[in-house]
Formats: C-alpha cells, sequence, structure tokens
C-alpha cells in the first residue's frame, strides 16, 4: 500500500527518527564516496511547482540525479491543474507514468485531492497549512547539533499562523520536544492544529505554548526559529505586519536570554533587517546554510523511503 506525505504527522516518532538516521547515513555515504549508492535507479519524480521555489527545487532534483532516479519539473503553465484539466485527471495520468509525486502549492486541499487519485506517493513540498519536508531537514540539522531531541525547548518569535510554524509544532509534540510560539494576538497557530499538537505532547510528555511575549518563549531556548513577516500570499498585508512584528525581530538581545550555546534557524528566504539582524542571521549561532543544505539529505531519506515502501519492525 502506497505511503503519502501531506502531513507531519503522517509520520510517527519512530518513523521520523528512522528517516533522520537514514539522511545521516546517505549524507555519510556522499562526503565518503562522492556518491551515493542508486537507490533509484529508473525511478521518475514529477514535481508540480504552483509557487516559485529554490531550495524545494534544487533538493528533490539533486536527490533524485544523485540517487540514480530522474525528476521531471512542471509549472503552472505546464498543465493549469486545476483550470486547463482537472485534479483528479492530472494525478491519474502522472502516476501512471511516474514512481512519485511531489506537489508544492497554494491551498492544502489540491494535495490532498492530488493525493486521492494517485496510485504513487505524494508529498507535499509545501501548501498554505503545512511545509513536513522543512521540518525534516530542521530535524536532521537539530540532532546533528544538538545529538538528541529529548528535553530540548524551541521558541519560534513571528507569524506563528504559517506552514512551517504548523508542521514545526506538530513534530515537536510528536518527538517530544518543547515548543513555544510568541506571536502577535491575531497571528497564532490554527487552532485544529494547536489543538492536535497538544494533545501529541500530552502524550509525549513536553509542552506546546502559545504567547504574545517574546522575552518569555525565548528564555532558556536551545533553538530560535523564525520566518518572513510576509508568506506568499500575504502581501496585501505587508504593511499592517511591518507594523505589528517589530517586537518580535531576532535580534542579539533575544538571543542573549536563550541558553548559551543555542542556535538560531531559519527556512529561508530571510529578510535582514526584518525577521532577524544581520548580526544574528550571519553570526556565529546561525545554522541556515546547513539547515538549507539539509534538505538535499532529508529529501533523499524521503524518497527513498516512500518508493522501498519500506517496513519498520
Amino acid at each position: 500500500m502506497k505511503k503519502d506525505f501531506l502531513s507531519i504527522t503522517d509520520l510517527s516518532k519512530k518513523e521520523i527518527i528512522y528517516l533522520v538516521d537514514l539522511a545521516i547515513n546517505l549524507k555519510e555515504e556522499l562526503i565518503s564516496n562522492g556518491e551515493n549508492i542508486p537507490y533509484l535507479k529508473n525511478k521518475t519524480l514529477t514535481m508540480i511547482f504552483e509557487k516559485p521555489s529554490l531550495r524545494t527545487r534544487v533538493s528533490f532534483e539533486v536527490a533524485m540525479t544523485q540517487l540514480g532516479g530522474h525528476a521531471i519539473n512542471l509549472s503552472p503553465a505546464d498543465i493549469g491543474i486545476g483550470k486547463r484539466e482537472s485534479i483528479a485527471d492530472v494525478s491519474k495520468v502522472i502516476s501512471s507514468m511516474t514512481d512519485i509525486i511531489m506537489a508544492r502549492v497554494f491551498k492544502h486541499s489540491l494535495i490532498e485531492e492530488l493525493a486521492i487519485h494517485s496510485s504513487v506517493p505524494v508529498i507535499n513540498g509545501l501548501s498554505d497549512l503545512e511545509h513536513p519536508c522543512q521540518i525534516l531537514a530542521d530535524l536532521l540539522t537539530i540532532y546533528e547539533i544538538k545529538k538528541n531531541f529529548d528535553g530540548l525547548k524551541i521558541a519560534y518569535l513571528g507569524d506563528s499562523e504559517n506552514n512551517v510554524t504548523h508542521s514545526l509544532a506538530l513534530a515537536s509534540a510528536i518527538l517530544g520536544i518543547n515548543f513555544i510560539t510568541a506571536s502577535p494576538s491575531g497571528y497564532w497557530t490554527k487552532k485544529n492544529i494547536s489543538q492536535t499538537a497538544k494533545k501529541f505532547a500530552k502524550k509525549n510528555n513536553c509542552q506546546i505554548i502559545e504567547t504574545d511575549d517574546p522575552i518569555k518563549a525565548v528564555k532558556n531556548a536551545d533553538i530560535i526559529y523564525t520566518d518572513t513577516w510576509i508568506s506568499m500570499g500575504d502581501e496585501s498585508e505587508k504593511e499592517k505586519r511591518l507594523k505589528i512584528f517589530p517586537k518580535y525581530q531576532v535580534t542579539s538581545k533575544i538571543m542573549s536570554f536563550a541558553k548559551k550555546d543555542a542556535i538560531f534557524m531559519h527556512d529561508m528566504p530571510a529578510y535582514r533587517g526584518q525577521e532577524v539582524t544581520a548580526e544574528v542571521i550571519d553570526g556565529k549561532q546561525s545554522v541556515i546554510f546547513q539547515q538549507a543544505e539539509n534538505r538535499l539529505h532529508a529529501q533523499k531519506a524521503l524518497l527513498v523511503y516512500l518508493l522501498n515502501n519500506s517496513k519498520l519492525s
């Protein structure tokens, strides 16, 4: 039976840890040998992009190439999904000819419909609700640096009603990581996401906390994370957001409230002088480029896992 990856909650704690370990092994194999074993020889990934992309496009295409497979890129002009052809028809046609689908879309409902009609695994490369592929790379980065997930505290500052925060909150709760967001009123995580995360957190003995106080959020944090204040689709609110969010900018002063060995993370693209100062993002505590590179290694692990339909004992 095929396995889709539409939400980070499609993976159990055991599966997430398995994928992090697999990503580390694939990364080490590439560094040591200069190449990976062609685990995906003769396999083809179809990539559907409604939104522009840098890290998602490069990481998936390079991942398939380095694993011996092939990737096809389809832009809106190529297929007109939901307009020129129905989502169901596109899904059925693509899945009859290729082995796996990744889509980076505006509406989460589109990726869900793709998965319903696809006979092959479907990956959410980003939607308005979640960004689970980014979070796999984030978890890989955290594990490489902190060597563990147990007892960590992640503080997220800025717009919490976005896809990265949603997936990060859910992943933290599944893994037993304490997660706290600091955002202005009206920009907290969606209620259904928050409720789901808190259910997981209760089960896994950790906390999911929301506040409007950035200092409270970052105190004794191991990881401080932020994202753009103006995501794709939020451009009409730009002026309003630029007035509301400066209190949540990650500065050296904000970083000083976290643990001394705290790291700074950002999924990028980043806007220096808005959500984070240049001093922080380009400073010693920043791991943004390790985090960006790890999109490649995390994507490789995910592709191998889904295409091999791995069974965990």
